[in-house]
Formats: structure tokens, C-alpha cells, sequence
């Protein structure tokens, strides 16, 4: 088992009297890829600059292996940062981008040194052979990756990753999405990521914090985090969630919309009010006299390997992903397995749904607000 490298103890951050971060504990292993994941203003930046030095916790301790780092300034400690406009220089070619740390660097390496390891920098990000080129006639990816082997070249135990890939196209942020894991792989250092991305999140780590209103929700891997929240804004965060309000009848059984579901949730006070989380793959479409429930198909958007259904459930929107089409106004009966149902008490997030699922007009307008950069925190 990879040991603790990383650890924050009740750090706590205020900007202009509001709080960032909220007396925040977080253990981070040893070539860990760990993602901070939320939304803008939820402190995940902020987290990441205390990590990095930048900013010094108001209160609480930053301990990089066994010692207390909060007094470190950031290029003492053996830490490095890539952000996401790279902050290339642009009077520079590729080579000395890469090489501009090992020449600062006390005591002094030899030019033999230094070249070996831009070469051996550059290979890793598959850039031999562009020593010579004007970073400003690169392609984005390809900054990026002259960013990231900057980083690498003088060898960190942790590189810090700012939001790296929000200036890319989306094909090329998928490419570049498996690169990175590959390059944490192989330089074997831990990986401290930040990003709003959910699809992101999972793809890429061992490890997903999901933070709000700084404050830590949850911390798992990234089948825990989808296939377990602990709380209804955690569901609706990661992934396409239909929030319901149910009752906990009793043990493994749920109440919601007059009837009872067979689930495989215990441990709820006998008819205790609950979240109820269903997945919208989860749902399968059936005819109405073999549905659990009847509702009428309101919208039906095509995605190319399957359709996305709305549903109307006395009054309540489901979202529903299938192969299967379903025209608008057709009444459908849906059936969902026990293993299909995700239980979790209720919280302060509950009232963000209101009375509907996660896909309420609310919610579409919020995922429709412009993105203000990665500089949710400030």
C-alpha cells in the first residue's frame, strides 16, 4: 500500500471575510492521480495553491511527508505546477522552455546534464525532435505537453495541474485526457488534478475529491463516487441523476410516488424521509401493463448510440437513456432492478431539486452559465 505523502489538517481559507475553505482534512498517497472536482467557487483551487505555496492557510497544517510545509514558499518545496495557459515563454524555444528550471537550479547541473533531460523530458510527452521550435508555433496539445515536461524535467514528488486542458478542443482534451494518465505512469509522481469535469474526473483518477462550497462531500475512487454518493448533490454532480423524494419504509424497501420498491439500502429509521437516486441508464423502458410506474415521453433528444427521454411522472421529470425509442406523448412503464435505487438521507442539497429530478428547466439553465475561466475562488 502506497504510503501518505500528503496530508491537510483542518485548513480553513477566507477571501474578504467569506470563507473558501472550510476546515478542510485530506490525506493524499505517494504516485497517487488525484482529482479535486466541483463546481466554480467551490474552494478546489484554492486547495491546490496551499498545496503548491501560493496561498498559506489562514489556520490548519500543509504536511509534505511527515513535516509541516505551511511556512515552505513554493519553490522550496518539491512540488511543481502546470496552469492552464501553460505560461510558456514565448521568447523561448522548445528546448530552453523546458531547460529554464534546470538552469536556475542550485548547485549547478553540467550541459551534458541538462540536455539529457530535456531529451529524455521531451520523449515522455512525444515531442523529440521539436528542441528548436518557437513554442508559439505549436498547437495547443502540443504546448501542453512542452508545459507539462517543464514540469517534469527537475523531477518533483507532486505536480499540480490547474484546470490544464480547459483551453483545448474537446477531441484533443480526450486525447490528452489519456496522455496524462500515461505520463503519471510512467514518471511515477503523485498527480494532484483540478477540474469541474466530471467525465474528466473519472476517466483519469485513482482517486476523486468532490468538493462544494468548500467543504469536502466526498472522497472515493471513481466507481465509489458514481455508484455510491453520500448525498444528493454528489449524485447530481457526477453524472445525470433523477432525484426523487421517497420514504424508507423499512429495511431494503422504499416508498415513492404511493407505491413500494424493493432496494438494497438498510440502516434508515423506519418511515425515515429520503433522497432517492436513480441513474437514467438504470431505467428500462417496458410495456405500460408490466411497468412499475406510467409516464408520458415529453422530450426525446437523439445521441447517436442512444436516445435521452424525458419523462413526466405525475408532475416529476425523469431523465431516461436507452436504445430504444419512445416517440413524444407515448405513455411508457418503466421498471427499475433493486440494484438501480441509491438511498441517502436527506440534506441541505436537497432543496436544489425542488420537485423535480436533476434535469429540471433550474438545472439545464445552470449548466448553460458561462465558465468564468478556472478562477472560481479568487
Amino acid at each position: 500500500m502506497a504510503k501518505e505523502l500528503i496530508r491537510l489538517e483542518n485548513c480553513r481559507k477566507e477571501f474578504d471575510g467569506e470563507v473558501v475553505l472550510d476546515s478542510i482534512n485530506l490525506a493524499i498517497k505517494d504516485k497517487e492521480f488525484l482529482t479535486l472536482l466541483g463546481p466554480s467557487g467551490c474552494g478546489k483551487t484554492t486547495t491546490l495553491r496551499i498545496i503548491g505555496g501560493f496561498l498559506r492557510p489562514d489556520s490548519g497544517k500543509v504536511i509534505f511527508d511527515g513535516v509541516t510545509i505551511n511556512d515552505v514558499p513554493p519553490h522550496k518545496r518539491k512540488i511543481n505546477t502546470v496552469f492552464q495557459k501553460y505560461a510558456l515563454f514565448t521568447h523561448l524555444n522548445v528546448f530552453e522552455n523546458i531547460a529554464f528550471g534546470l538552469r536556475i537550479q542550485r548547485p549547478r547541473l553540467t550541459e551534458q546534464e541538462i540536455t539529457r533531460r530535456v531529451h529524455e523530458a521531451l520523449e515522455l510527452v512525444a515531442l523529440k525532435g521539436y528542441e528548436k521550435r518557437s513554442v508559439s508555433q505549436l498547437s495547443g496539445g502540443q504546448q501542453q505537453r512542452v508545459a507539462i515536461a517543464r514540469a517534469v524535467v527537475n523531477r518533483p514528488q507532486v505536480l499540480l495541474l490547474d484546470e490544464p486542458l480547459g483551453a483545448l478542443d474537446l477531441k484533443l482534451r480526450k486525447d490528452m485526457q489519456r496522455e496524462l494518465k500515461q505520463i503519471q505512469q510512467q514518471v511515477g509522481i503523485t498527480f494532484i488534478y483540478v477540474t469541474h469535469d466530471q467525465e474528466e474526473a473519472l476517466t483519469m483518477s485513482d482517486t476523486v475529491v468532490v468538493m462544494n462550497k468548500g467543504e469536502i462531500q466526498q472522497i472515493g475512487t471513481p466507481l465509489d463516487i458514481y455508484n455510491e454518493p453520500k448525498n444528493a448533490f454528489v449524485a447530481d454532480f457526477i453524472g445525470e441523476s433523477n432525484i426523487i423524494d421517497g420514504v424508507m419504509v423499512s429495511d431494503r424497501v422504499v416508498r415513492m410516488y404511493g407505491r413500494d420498491f424493493e432496494c438494497l439500502d438498510k440502516g434508515f429509521a423506519p418511515n425515515e424521509p429520503v433522497d432517492v437516486v436513480v441513474r437514467p441508464e438504470d431505467i428500462d423502458i417496458v410495456p405500460v401493463p408490466q411497468g412499475q410506474i406510467t409516464g408520458t415521453v415529453t422530450d426525446v433528444t437523439f445521441k447517436g448510440m442512444q436516445y435521452d427521454i424525458i419523462v413526466d411522472f405525475q408532475g416529476f421529470k425523469w431523465l431516461i437513456q436507452t436504445t430504444d425509442h419512445s416517440p413524444v406523448g407515448a405513455k411508457i412503464g418503466v421498471k427499475i432492478d433493486p440494484d438501480g435505487f441509491h438511498i441517502m438521507k436527506k440534506s441541505e442539497y436537497s432543496g436544489l431539486y425542488g420537485d423535480y429530478s436533476s434535469y429540471s428547466a433550474e438545472y439545464d439553465e445552470l449548466s448553460a452559465a458561462p465558465d468564468d475561466g478556472g478562477q472560481e475562488d479568487e
